[in-house]
């Protein structure tokens, strides 16, 4: 099975994007101001180039990229996505978007953005996915990511497509698709550090008001070396340290050696008002 492949940006330069690469690395590391303008303006393109001639009368089952516990940034922007979609839709008198979910079993710590084609898939290839397949049957799955860089995550999406036998009509969507292969894939990195460039540079995101956590700045938070982690804790509210705590259990990142030192510290925080930050 071939999937339909919508990319609204396309990346041919890697000094020219289609859109603003400092709002990528903030909507990277939490910003869902701008994942409302990505999720919006995909939704916008998609109909207008695909949507208002096709899929009349058919369920339509929006799917974020594969998670564990922990969203990624991907799952702010599809929420505005939908959003979006089903102001459409219902103007449109078809059925509004349902929504399902794909199941990872495995966390890692590596920077996904800096690896090779090849290392990504090996590293990935590891991961299996899961969805329930009673839920989508007979339905429309539109799977939505950030950015396609060298295909690994849509390789694992239809390895579970044809490991569970899937017959459903499958459409992948994309904010932006590198499509210069000549371009590295860490071209990928560029965007998600062009902002952030070091843990100081979160606390403008975070205190914005509009701040959502995802696993890509849980994972960078304890993967900060030391000291400059107890800086930028000293910054934060007890509430963001607590959801910090509980999203990392959730995601098992107390099993990564790694991240040992800075999530001891954030427990013993936690159980012990009294400890102090620095």
């Amino acid at each position: 099975m071939i999937p339909y492949t919508y990319s609204l940006h396309h990346i041919q330069d890697g000094r020219s994007f289609g859109f603003d690469p400092d709002d990528y690395s903030r909507f990277k590391f939490g910003d869902d101001q701008v994942a409302r303008r990505f999720g919006e303006a995909l939704a916008d393109g998609f109909i207008r180039n695909f949507l208002e001639d096709n899929l009349e009368g058919e369920q339509i089952v929006v799917i974020s990229s594969p998670y564990c516990f922990i969203p990624t940034a991907t799952f702010a922007m599809k929420n505005y996505f939908v959003y979006r979609l089903n102001h459409w839709l219902v103007e449109n008198n078809r059925m509004v978007v349902q929504e399902a979910k794909v199941h990872r079993t495995i966390t890692y710590k590596e920077d996904y953005g800096a690896l090779s084609a090849e290392d990504r898939l090996k590293l990935i290839g590891n991961d299996s996915f899961h969805i329930d397949k009673d839920f989508i049957k007979d339905k429309v799955l539109f799977f939505l990511d950030d950015i396609k860089i060298t295909g690994s995550h849509e390789k694992m999406i239809m390895k579970m497509v044809k490991e569970y036998g899937l017959k459903n009509d499958i459409f992948m969507l994309y904010f932006a698709e590198l499509v210069n292969h000549d371009i590295h894939p860490n071209i990928e990195n560029h965007l998600n550090y062009h902002q952030i460039k070091s843990i100081a540079d979160l606390d403008e995101v975070i205190k914005s008001g509009n701040f959502r956590f995802n696993t890509r700045i849980v994972k960078y938070i304890l993967n900060c070396d030391f000291n400059s982690f107890l800086l930028f804790m000293e910054r934060q509210t007890e509430e963001f340290i607590t959801e910090l705590y509980n999203l990392s259990l959730g995601n098992s990142y107390h099993t990564i050696e790694s991240y040992s030192k800075n999530l001891n510290f954030i427990k013993n925080y936690l159980n012990n008002k009294n400890y102090k930050l620095i």
